[in-house]
């Protein structure tokens, strides 16, 4: 064994031994908890723009990516389009023709046109609608019958129906050992009574509640436990789906 292959093991069984330690695990959540409450995700951006992401998962973003080198990355939910700049700043680096395309019920004015004056803009293809209505849908799908590598990123609506429906359009688009990362499944581990304000999701209703039903049908995805048990702080527990067939 040389000493990358030393290196990876004394890696992966450290991994391993976080999954099976309880404590360090409620740490982890305790954290989220707490820094959930000061807005802890707003507070970082990525080359300008306001990424609304714990930076755990958008280093796991990153490995996925590097490894996977999609052809196309789906994400709903732009917001500030910190996200879709990070990825389409990623395949920038990898090279290639890579594209990432943001759907959004409402991309605000301000928010578009800065998306649209970045240097990243060359890779993403801006998309305004509902991500479950069936014309973007029919859209996204005919560009990702274009493509071979197709990762999605699943981060709009975060109530259990509306996520449903999204990896029921979305899921089958993604290539054989790329990713369906669903956002936000973290509401689901959040205490009972903590305050959402006015949304309408929350414990039972919530982006993890949708994977579980999703799952139940679907044996083309399993659920990369070592991402969870490595990050220990992520809003996505439970919530990277890696496509096996």
């Amino acid at each position: 064994m040389n000493e990358i292959e030393k290196f990876n093991q004394s890696k992966e069984e450290n991994i391993e031994a976080i999954g099976a330690d309880k404590s360090i695990q409620e740490m982890g959540v305790d954290f989220l908890v707490a820094s959930a409450k000061k807005k802890y995700s707003y507070h970082f951006t990525w080359m300008g723009r306001p990424i609304i992401a714990y930076p755990q998962d958008m280093i796991a973003m990153q490995e996925l990516i590097w490894e996977i080198k999609p052809d196309l990355i789906i994400e709903t939910g732009v917001a500030h389009g910190g996200s879709i700049i990070y990825y389409a700043s990623l395949l920038e680096l990898i090279g290639g023709d890579g594209l990432v395309v943001g759907i959004d019920i409402e991309i605000r004015k301000h928010n578009r046109e800065l998306i649209e004056a970045h240097p990243m803009f060359k890779r993403i293809q801006l998309i305004e609608g509902s991500s479950v209505d069936a014309n973007v849908v029919n859209e996204v799908a005919k560009l990702a019958s274009t493509k071979k590598k197709v990762m999605v990123c699943l981060d709009s609506n975060h109530t259990h129906d509306h996520v449903l429906e999204e990896l029921k359009n979305y899921a089958p688009l993604v290539s054989v050992d790329s990713y369906c990362v669903v956002f936000d499944t973290v509401v689901e581990d959040m205490p009972a009574d903590y305050d959402w304000g006015v949304r309408t999701w929350g414990r039972g209703n919530n982006p993890k509640t949708a994977v579980m039903e999703y799952l139940k049908t679907n044996d083309q995805f399993e659920i990369n436990k070592s991402i969870d048990y490595k990050l220990l702080i992520s809003v996505a527990p439970d919530g990277y789906l890696k496509k096996i067939k």
